[in-house]
């Protein structure tokens, strides 16, 4: 484990390299590493339901169509907005991080949070509609009005997408929220903030995977 020890004039903690590594780049490099191997791992899941949602619509694109128009692509544009721009501030709270400036990197933080949680609550209200409109995934399905008799599937798909998605986006309000903790305990450089940027990574690849997923849910049915 690193021993944080020094502590600079505003009682921040200076940050040591773990006696494991030759030196901080190294440390960097390896964190880095790993970051970047657990997100080609997501990305392989997130990619083989992107296949099925396709091959699905190749073989039913009617089930798709009918069930794609019921989706409200107003709450999903709003979605995507919420998701971008905490994109854009998570990569300035690593700008800031990088800058030393550490009440940015904490008010960035928190602005990314406010934008998840409105993610969320905006998610919430969807599933609400479909809760109420019986388009359930499965033997759940007890909507009437539709033609097709594969669109249940389509919800199926629908909802094992966007709530896994949705479960990354919690998770990753988590990573931030600690993020925000770390930042009002050590001192970010140039030379050490590692840990805003793991997150902003990490964050990246939830705002990629929406960017998919509402054109390919929403739109193009």
């Amino acid at each position: 484990m690193a021993t944080h020890a020094a502590k600079t004039s505003n009682g921040l903690i200076e940050h040591e390299v773990a006696h494991h590594f030759d030196s901080l780049e190294q440390e960097f490099d390896s964190h880095k590493l790993g970051m970047w191997l657990f997100l080609a791992s997501e990305i392989m899941m997130f990619g083989a339901l992107f296949v099925g949602a396709l091959v699905f619509l190749t073989l039913h694109p009617e089930a798709f169509h009918q069930g794609s128009t019921h989706l409200d692509w107003k709450l999903g544009a709003i979605n995507t907005f919420f998701l971008l721009t905490s994109g854009l501030t998570m990569g300035l709270a690593v700008f800031a991080a990088q800058s030393g400036q550490q009440a940015k990197v904490r008010m960035n933080l928190l602005i990314s949070v406010v934008l998840a949680s409105g993610f969320l609550v905006v998610k919430s209200i969807e599933y609400g509609h479909k809760f109420h409109d019986g388009t359930l995934p499965g033997k759940l399905f007890t909507a009437s009005g539709f033609t097709d008799p594969y669109v249940h599937q389509f919800y199926s798909l629908y909802f094992v997408m966007t709530g896994l998605h949705g479960l990354h986006v919690l998770i990753g309000m988590g990573l931030m929220i600690w993020c925000w903790f770390v930042a009002g305990k050590y001192r970010f450089t140039r030379a050490f903030f590692t840990p805003v940027e793991l997150v902003a990574l990490y964050w990246a690849l939830v705002d990629l995977i929406w960017v998919f997923l509402f054109p390919l849910l929403y739109l193009i049915g």
